[in-house]
């Protein structure tokens, strides 16, 4: 099954980079043809909007918010022939890839933004993907959402994601992003593209919790990374990898400096011993 995962990925992405036209991917700009990210970080999103869920349920998307998790949102929707599926792909490897699981240290959350699908179609998706992802639990973790489209706008909007449905092609016309919030619904992180680093995806959802998921090691190489935007990963911070650096050899010096110290006390008193012996 992997493997198959990992071919479809690989021919779809052949296509994907060869096409001239690639779900309305013209010769102007992005920003021209409507489809960009316009990032909001920082700012938090309408909880209060209600989806149907893969269950055929309506709910607020508030309800997995405040649970003291960070939480991974993709926009794409199910019928989509390319793009979603490579940014989908793409965020399923990277998890799969984690030492953690969804529902556990995280949620996950994937919001269809055509309002014709239904719940069915998302349930089939969300089917696909835990098989992929084959974590025990993942299944309260990873929701899958059709709506409205006023809801979907809204939350788009919110986010900064900018698409369109094309006329001529049928299809919508999006970005490849994926969406890092924190618990109280503010958004943390975009990671943009077709492929995400598991480093990337584990540092972004530790900063987004502030600390609360992941370990000591995790939290201590959030201090060495930072994200650049220009690279759009997760890069080296040198000045703080030289603290730390200098904060080490720091302390080896310091016991370095207290081992030396405590064998020349006791050399002292070995030495002044005798004396003392001679005098009673």
């Amino acid at each position: 099954m992997k493997n198959g995962f990992h071919i479809c990925s690989f021919i779809i992405g052949l296509i994907f980079s060869s096409a001239t036209y690639a779900q309305a991917v013209q010769n102007d700009p992005p920003q021209l043809r409507g489809i960009d990210v316009e990032e909001r970080l920082g700012s938090t999103i309408p909880l209060d909007l209600e989806f149907t869920n893969d269950a055929g349920e309506r709910v607020k998307l508030g309800q997995y918010f405040h649970q003291g998790k960070p939480i991974i949102i993709v926009l794409a929707y199910y019928n989509c022939p390319m793009l979603c599926t490579l940014v989908l792909n793409a965020v399923a490897e990277s998890v799969k890839q984690l030492a953690w699981t969804p529902g556990t240290e995280f949620q996950m959350l994937t919001v269809s933004i055509d309002p014709l699908e239904t719940s069915d179609l998302a349930a089939a998706k969300k089917r696909n993907y835990l098989k992929y992802l084959d974590k025990h639990g993942a299944e309260d973790g990873w929701r899958f959402f059709v709506g409205e489209e006023t809801p979907i706008r809204s939350l788009a909007n919110a986010l900064g994601f900018k698409y369109f449905y094309d006329e001529e092609r049928k299809e919508f016309a999006h970005p490849a992003v994926a969406f890092i919030l924190g618990e109280d619904g503010k958004i943390s992180r975009y990671l943009y593209g077709i492929q995400f680093k598991e480093r990337d995806m584990r540092l972004a959802l530790v900063e987004a919790s502030e600390g609360k998921v992941g370990n000591t090691i995790d939290r201590l190489l959030l201090y060495c990374y930072h994200y650049d935007p220009q690279a759009k990963s997760y890069v080296v911070f040198a000045t703080n990898v030289m603290k730390i650096g200098g904060l080490f050899t720091m302390l080896v010096l310091g016991v370095f400096v207290t081992i030396l110290w405590r064998r020349e006390s006791h050399r002292k008193d070995q030495s002044v011993q005798p004396d003392e012996v001679r005098k009673i």
